[in-house]
C-alpha cells in the first residue's frame, strides 16, 4: 500500500525553466522527514520546464486553460497529500519550511490553513523594502486581531478536507485574496510570519511607479474585483515577465538559512 503524503506542494508553471530548478532544490533539501510529493502544472509551457521537473523528481500534470488559478486547481485536484500548500516556480524555500508549517498543524486540530509572508531576493532595492513593510503591517494585524489579511501564493498551506476549489473565473489575486477568505470561512488561519518564502523580484523591474499605479490597482485589485463581481473572466491576467532572465541561484536559500 502506498503511503499517501503529508504535503502535496503544487508548483503552477507558465515557461519557468529560469527558475524552476533552484524551487526544486529547495524543496527537496527540506528537512521535514515525512512523505511529501511536488507537483508542477505545466500551463501550456513551450520552454523545458515540464522537462526540468521529471528530471527532478516531480509529478507533471498538465492544465491548457490558461491562468494561475485553473492551474492551481487542476495541481490540487491531482494532489494526494493531507495539506496542499501553495508554491511558486520562481521562488526558493528555506530547510526548515515545511517542518514548520507542519508543526503548526500538528499544534492544534482547529487550523485549516498555515500562511506565510514573502521576501524578494532579486530586482530593485526599494522592492525588498516594499514587502517587508507591506507583511509587517500584515503581521500587526495579525498580532492584534487573530486574522490573516493577506499572504502570498507563494506561501499558503492548507488541509485538503478543507479545501473547497479556487474560483477559476478569477486570475492573479484569486489564488491569494480570494483562496484566504475562503479558507477563514471553513476554520482557523494561522499566519506565521517567522517563515517566509524568498521569490524574485522580475515582476517588479518595470519600476515603483508602474507598479503602484498599475500592478498593483489594476492588474491585481480592480481584476480582481470585477472578475468576483461578475463570476466570469472579464479582465484577464496582468502581463507575463519572463524576459528577467536567470535565476538567483541555490546559494540565496543557503545564505537566508545562515542569516537565521
Amino acid at each position: 500500500m502506498v503511503e499517501r503524503p503529508r504535503f502535496s506542494v503544487v508548483i503552477p508553471c507558465f515557461n519557468e525553466a529560469g527558475y524552476l530548478t533552484d524551487t526544486l532544490l529547495s524543496l527537496q533539501k527540506q528537512d521535514f522527514d515525512g512523505a511529501c510529493e511536488i507537483i508542477v502544472v505545466d500551463n501550456n509551457c513551450t520552454d523545458d520546464t515540464a522537462g526540468i521537473a521529471r528530471d527532478l523528481g516531480a509529478r507533471v500534470v498538465v492544465e491548457p486553460v490558461p491562468g494561475v488559478c485553473d492551474a492551481r486547481q487542476r495541481g490540487t485536484e491531482a494532489a494526494r497529500g493531507e495539506i496542499v500548500v501553495s508554491a511558486d516556480a520562481d521562488t526558493v524555500y528555506g530547510r526548515d519550511w515545511l517542518s514548520r508549517i507542519d508543526a503548526r498543524f500538528r499544534g492544534d486540530e482547529r487550523i485549516v490553513a498555515v500562511v506565510g509572508p514573502c521576501r524578494y531576493e532579486d530586482g530593485p532595492r526599494w522592492g525588498r523594502l516594499y514587502s517587508r513593510i507591506l507583511f509587517g503591517a500584515v503581521n500587526g494585524v495579525y498580532r492584534l486581531t487573530g486574522r490573516a489579511v493577506y499572504a502570498s501564493a507563494t506561501n499558503i498551506a492548507f488541509r485538503r478536507e478543507a479545501w473547497t476549489g479556487y474560483d477559476t473565473n478569477l486570475t492573479q489575486g484569486g489564488d491569494e485574496l480570494d483562496q484566504l477568505r475562503r479558507l477563514r470561512k471553513e476554520g482557523r488561519v494561522v499566519y506565521d510570519h517567522r517563515n517566509p518564502t524568498y521569490t524574485s523580484g522580475r515582476r517588479l523591474t518595470r519600476g515603483l511607479t508602474y507598479n503602484l499605479f498599475v500592478t498593483l490597482p489594476v492588474h491585481y485589485l480592480l481584476t480582481y474585483a470585477v472578475n468576483r463581481i461578475a463570476r466570469r473572466r472579464v479582465l484577464g491576467s496582468a502581463p507575463t515577465f519572463r524576459a528577467h532572465a536567470g535565476s538567483f541561484g541555490a546559494t540565496v536559500a543557503a545564505g537566508r538559512e545562515a542569516a537565521r
